[in-house]
């Protein structure tokens, strides 16, 4: 009877999750507009999801933003993890609080604290400015994703390869950094998916001019959602899905 429950309530999770998904990707297909009737199988909506600019556009910031910043979220964040990996007890303490006070702040704080900096140093709101942003909440997930595999070394390694004659940049590039290479990397993937699907922040650190995916999506919910966004939505779905799978089958085939 007890595994029968953990099953149950591991299906309706289950459910949860992924039949709304699996309806958006079923409508998808839907030759006509209307989601409460099913109208034939077309392929008719990625068709035009091809020939949308507005979508397109968006599609564009979206994914230049995400890779962006996550190339200058990792390299920020492995540096800064490996500077406070190096300090003392108490400074340490002092700059993981610092550290997780983003990640435990509403994002709406965040928001509109990074609209108002703008505004204040009356930098005009857009693409640069979203990008900012979008680092800023980026580099903690990337220090914490870091740090933990920076304690799991031999302190004493980086000094060892030192006074083995190495240069810092080497023993850095060729010792620090590869003992921790599953941390950035798994830093850097959190740091693109959160980049990809954030709307909050991007909505108050853009103007209507520049839109990514989630602040499109959102001003289009106010006169209905087109069918050419569940086409798109259903492409994304599958192509992260494929990017996990071939990332999580290299991880098994190393380990």
């Amino acid at each position: 009877m007890k595994n029968f429950f953990k099953r149950f309530y591991l299906a309706i999770i289950l459910i949860f999750l992924y039949v709304p998904i699996l309806v958006l990707i079923v409508q998808s297909f839907n030759a006509g507009r209307s989601r409460a009737k099913w109208e034939g199988f077309s392929l008719r909506w990625y068709g035009e999801l091809f020939t949308d600019t507005r979508i397109l556009n968006a599609l564009y910031v979206t994914v230049s933003i995400a890779l962006l910043a996550m190339v200058i979220s990792t390299v920020l964040g492995t540096l800064a993890a490996i500077g406070i990996h190096a300090m003392k007890k108490r400074p340490q303490a002092f700059m993981m609080t610092l550290t997780n006070l983003p990640n435990t702040m509403p994002d709406i704080v965040t928001g509109i604290s990074l609209m108002l900096l703008f505004l204040f140093t009356k930098v005009s709101r857009g693409y640069w400015t979203m990008l900012l942003a979008h680092i800023t909440f980026d580099v903690p997930y990337v220090i914490l994703s870091v740090l933990p595999k920076l304690k799991q070394m031999n302190k004493h390694t980086y000094e060892a390869a030192l006074d083995l004659g190495a240069t810092p940049t080497y023993a850095l590039t060729r010792v620090l950094i590869p003992q921790c290479k599953s941390g950035i990397i798994t830093g850097a993937m959190l740091a693109f998916t959160l980049s990809l699907d954030d709307f909050t922040i991007s909505y108050f650190t853009t103007t209507p001019l520049v839109q990514n995916l989630s602040t499109l999506i959102y001003s289009a919910a106010r006169r209905g959602i087109e069918p050419t966004l569940n086409a798109l939505s259903a492409l994304m779905f599958v192509s992260l899905l494929l990017l996990l799978l071939i990332v999580n089958r290299r991880t098994a085939e190393k380990t």
